[in-house]
């Protein structure tokens, strides 16, 4: 099997609303255009993997059931719209509550677990997130990323262009920007 390109998202502000701390599996909101936009993606080959930091669980802000409860609803949302979310990894930790982890983001932890276990082409993959710390680790890897406005992207737009990474509006401007890289000069 060969290596396949993943696109690495954030999960809150990027796919789906983010309220802070969200534990309810009902208020689950899918920003607008992101199932359509993760449907392209699917289409086009790529593997979707979500990363999120949710510090909230180290924090007693949420439990691990109800994070879990919340993920499911995620995915089962996007499913109901023709979406496929490959796999979702999380980094449970709060510096502040003993230290620096690996897995948080901008730590590179869970991309490279996913590659191991996805055999992911990492220089051909793409990170897509409200923060450049979303977009550092696949970066580092040898792959590209892409800022988005939704979420508290408005907030980081200057420092990821000041990084060097392009700024769209959302998830589905982004995704023409991947799928645009990957086209021949000249395709439609």
């Amino acid at each position: 099997m060969m290596p396949r390109p993943a696109a690495f998202l954030d999960r809150d502000g990027t796919l789906v609303n983010d309220p802070g701390f969200q534990r309810d599996p009902s208020t689950v909101e899918l920003l607008p255009g992101a199932a359509a936009a993760v449907t392209r993606l699917n289409a086009a080959g790529f593997m979707v993997i979500v990363v999120t930091n949710q510090s909230g669980i180290a924090r007693g802000l949420i439990t691990p059931a109800e994070y879990a409860a919340v993920e499911r609803a995620i995915t089962a949302r996007f499913a109901e719209a023709g979406a496929v979310l490959d796999a979702t990894y999380h980094c449970p930790h709060y510096p502040a509550a003993g230290g620096p982890c690996e897995c948080r983001k901008p730590g590179s932890l869970l991309y490279r677990r996913a590659a191991e276990e996805w055999r992911l082409d990492l220089p051909a993959s793409w990170g897509v997130g409200d923060r450049v710390s979303d977009l550092q680790p696949v970066r580092a890897l040898g792959g590209r990323g892409v800022l988005v406005r939704t979420g508290a992207g408005r907030k980081h737009e200057s420092e990821a262009q000041e990084a060097g990474f392009p700024v769209v509006d959302d998830l589905p401007a982004a995704v023409g920007l991947i799928l645009g890289a990957f086209l021949p000069s000249g395709a439609p």
